[in-house]
């Protein structure tokens, strides 16, 4: 499947080279002290739970970063069903070079094969709707990557990256600065100044601030944060298609559905990335 445009080799090779830095460190003394460098040996990805799996091209990288010699045979892709009993994967090659790999690439796909079930599962329920969902920044310092990266495996579409590719106004954002309109305002002209072209997206908490946002005819996306249904409703005819709206804020599975049956454009769900279970996977010699 495509990647994500942040999903860049630069991006991809320096999560790795900081990951590998802090797990194998100085060497992998366990297996330099009772491997032959010249040991070779055949591992199995062996997958545990049902779901859709998710870090295989990352696994690859992972091998190929800590041995370019070591050969990969695929049968399973991102993205792709997985049952119990499948093999996504083998490897062949340097004993060591395998076994200094294993966690890495489990800590990895264990992982992101979590997000990106879970994720497919909650797109499903929201199919035939006008709402996609998205994930948020509420994801693990130094592993945010490989996090967005599931989700949009999953099918789930990725909200801004980071801090600098969209202007996000929120709640503390606005009260600070007076006001929606003066917030707003500001955001505009600090963008001529620095001649950037972002996207601006305002937190609103009521009718009134969504009224207020609408007022400044400036905004891309407007977030209906924490409203009920019907408030939530009343927002979306408001807006009427003038911005894209987004709703945010204690959203579960339980109430997804009746939240993208308002209407909105978008849904954000912090428990993508934040509460998702690891899905078990284990890297098996043969």
């Amino acid at each position: 499947m495509t990647r994500p445009n942040y999903v860049t080799e630069k991006a991809i090779s320096d999560f790795i080279h900081s990951a590998i830095a802090e797990d194998i460190g100085e060497g992998d003394h366990s297996t330099l002290a009772t491997i032959p460098s010249t040991k070779q040996a055949k591992a199995k990805l062996l997958v545990k739970a049902d779901g859709i799996i998710a870090g295989v091209e990352l696994a690859q990288k992972i091998f190929a970063s800590v041995d370019p010699s070591l050969e990969l045979t695929l049968y399973k892709n991102d993205g792709d069903v997985m049952k119990v009993g499948d093999v996504a994967f083998e490897v062949h090659g340097h004993a060591r070079s395998i076994l200094s790999s294993e966690r890495l690439v489990l800590n990895c796909m264990q992982r992101m094969s979590g997000i990106a079930t879970f994720t497919n599962r909650l797109c499903k329920l929201i199919e035939g709707t006008t709402a996609q969902l998205i994930d948020t920044r509420k994801t693990t310092p130094n592993f945010r990557l490989p996090e967005k990266w599931a989700v949009a495996i999953g099918g789930g579409k990725n909200h801004r990256f980071a801090l600098y590719d969209m202007v996000m106004l929120k709640d503390n954002h606005i009260d600070v600065a007076g006001g929606i309109t003066k917030a707003v305002n500001s955001a505009i002209n600090y963008l001529k100044t620095q001649n950037k072209n972002l996207s601006i997206e305002v937190e609103t908490r009521n009718l009134s601030e969504v009224r207020e946002a609408l007022a400044t005819n400036s905004i891309d996306v407007i977030m209906l944060d924490n409203m009920k249904i019907e408030e939530m409703q009343e927002a979306v005819k408001l807006i009427n298609g003038k911005c894209k709206t987004e709703a945010s804020g204690g959203i579960t599975e339980s109430t997804l559905c009746a939240v993208a049956g308002c209407g909105v454009d978008y849904i954000s769900m912090g428990a993508l990335t934040h509460s998702t279970k690891s899905l078990d996977l284990s890297l098996k010699i043969f």
